[in-house]
């Protein structure tokens, strides 16, 4: 499970916040040889001050082959825990420990290993926005970058248990034709889009395209013009002649979006209600005063049971092997 340390000199301290916390966190990043990992959805000031900004695949990458002393992640707990499982012998740091995943939480290690064990003689490939408790109990992580790639390497005759996310299983199932048994989970943030709304908002854009990741419900996915993971969608909106995007993934990525099409005008996909639903939770609980100091004070420290890491380890080496 899940775990955080933090010494009892670091929980009890408290530091002055500088004025300038970009200066303040770049000297922080020197003095420790740290690399700040940011994933898309994270708010922009810390896009713009990270050392890599990614999708889970190549966050999961650049954490593998860091050499950094230090990896600050600003992302949520299973992003921390995947580069503990790649680093064991690194200080792993997350700016806030109540940064989790609706999807990770959908799926409990009791239950699923409930569900694991009534299909027997079934191969595991369990997205890797899961918990180390799960990604132990998998035979091959995935990301939504690289689910089709993996499944199509899978023998036709071999069953397999998909997990967490029920929607990325049924489009990666769509896509390969396979059969897979679906663990029944979901991500709140890819699940509250409208799709009214959306085809209201294509009436008053017809020009505009629709793109959307795997994780939507499929009543959203039907009418997207392209569907992608979230790195997949940035390339998409930066090389389509299209001026106009309507973005139906969380709306931190439209950051790099602007920043790399400008020209180009991207709307976010609303909600079911009047609220900002479409925003992760838990992504924008990191700020880049808690990022400053989670590397002041080298906590809170992500740790993980060294049993429960080499059996995380295993199934995400795969995937980095067999999406190379």
């Amino acid at each position: 499970m899940f775990t955080a340390t933090l010494s009892p000199r670091n929980s009890a301290q408290t530091s002055a916040i500088p004025d300038d916390l970009f200066a303040a966190i770049e000297s922080l990043k020197q003095e420790l040889n740290a690399v700040l990992l940011a994933h898309y959805y994270q708010e922009p000031d810390i896009q713009d001050i990270a050392d890599y900004i990614g999708d889970s695949l190549e966050l999961a990458r650049k954490a593998a082959n860091t050499n950094a002393d230090v990896i600050v992640f600003a992302g949520v707990h299973f992003m921390a825990e995947t580069a503990k499982i790649l680093n064991p012998n690194k200080l792993v740091l997350l700016p806030d420990l109540d940064a989790g995943c609706s999807l990770a939480d959908s799926c409990p290690p009791d239950a699923f290993g409930e569900f694991k064990a009534a299909h027997p003689n079934h191969i595991v490939i369990s997205y890797i926005n899961c918990s180390a408790a799960i990604k132990a109990m998998s035979d091959i992580i995935c990301t939504s970058s690289n689910a089709v790639k993996l499944v199509r390497q899978i023998p036709e005759n071999q069953p397999i248990i998909f997990a967490p996310d029920r929607n990325l299983g049924r489009y990666v199932m769509e896509q390969t034709g396979r059969d897979m048994v679906l663990w029944q989970g979901s991500c709140m943030v890819h699940e509250t889009f409208s799709e009214k709304k959306i085809v209201q908002l294509k009436i008053q854009h017809p020009e505009a395209e629709i793109i959307a990741h795997p994780e939507c419900e499929p009543t959203v996915l039907r009418h997207a013009n392209y569907i992608g993971s979230t790195s997949a969608l940035l390339n998409y909106a930066q090389n389509s002649a299209s001026q106009v995007f309507i973005v139906a993934t969380e709306p931190g990525i439209i950051h790099q979006m602007q920043k790399q099409a400008g020209d180009k005008q991207f709307i976010p996909a609303p909600p079911l209600n009047s609220c900002a639903c479409n925003e992760c939770p838990h992504m924008r609980l990191n700020t880049l005063e808690k990022l400053y100091l989670a590397m002041k004070n080298r906590a809170p420290e992500i740790t993980l049971p060294e049993e429960t890491r080499k059996a995380a380890l295993r199934p995400m080496q795969r995937m980095l092997e067999m999406s190379a």
